[in-house]
């Protein structure tokens, strides 16, 4: 093995830190374009390790079945499509991507799956901070829907963190001008959603791939989210 593939296989399963600034000037006109790029190939004998059990988590992840997973949803470097500078994430809703912005015009790309609520909110914001292991609390509208919901409400304190939660291993909450957008970017143990839109939740990753993000990212961390054309011409 090169000296070159020990760097990118240490980079793609590591938690390298990305220092990010605070968003200046948010504003809440989405961005339309769409960003799509073919990606290098990536050495398929790092994806055992990259989605093997995480036995020392708080509650241990199991492995994902990666290989009944589209290999293009993988985590990998690619090159940076988004045109924002580095230590920007990008939430691409059309492709179902996840780019995190680097130096040298490279972003690491995550597969995401997306709710309803994932189409809802486009714009620029920051991420006001995150949680590991987080409890879930459906907002009152969600469980006014779904009133078998009511033992999670906020009123009762919410659900507890584990494998069977919501939010998964790891939640990244965005606000913008200071205000709780209500968007997540979250863990979901249900691997088969990835590069598909599902019935709920916001911004889904892999349990594996958001605790990677969750060590790459700091609290202002600036994001994009590119909405759907339907939903973008709402803002």
């Amino acid at each position: 093995m090169t000296g070159e593939s020990v760097t990118r296989r240490s980079f793609l399963l590591g938690s390298a830190g990305l220092a990010t600034t605070l968003l200046a000037g948010c504003t809440t006109t989405p961005v339309r374009e769409r960003v799509e790029i073919e990606p290098e190939p990536v050495d398929t004998s790092i994806y055992a390790a990259m989605y093997g059990p995480k036995p020392d988590e708080q509650f241990p992840l199991p492995a994902i079945p990666y290989q009944k997973i589209d290999p293009r949803f993988y985590r990998q470097m690619v090159p940076n499509p988004t045109g924002e500078r580095p230590g920007v994430i990008v939430v691409d809703t059309a492709s179902h991507f996840l780019y995190l912005t680097y130096e040298d015009g490279q972003a690491m790309r995550y597969g995401v799956g997306l709710g309803r609520a994932g189409f809802e909110w486009a714009g620029r914001g920051v991420i006001q901070y995150k949680r590991q292991w987080p409890r879930w609390t459906p907002p009152d509208e969600m469980v006014a829907r779904q009133p078998e919901l009511e033992p999670y409400s906020i009123r009762n304190g919410g659900m507890e963190p584990g494998l069977k939660n919501p939010l998964g291993a790891r939640a990244l909450y965005i606000f913008q001008n200071k205000e709780d957008t209500l968007y997540r970017i979250h863990g979901s143990p249900e691997w088969w959603t990835i590069g598909k839109s599902v019935s709920s939740g916001c911004v889904r990753m892999l349990n594996q791939d958001v605790v990677d993000l969750f060590n790459r990212v700091q609290n202002g961390t600036p994001i994009v989210v590119l909405g759907s054309p339907v939903v973008a011409a709402a803002y």
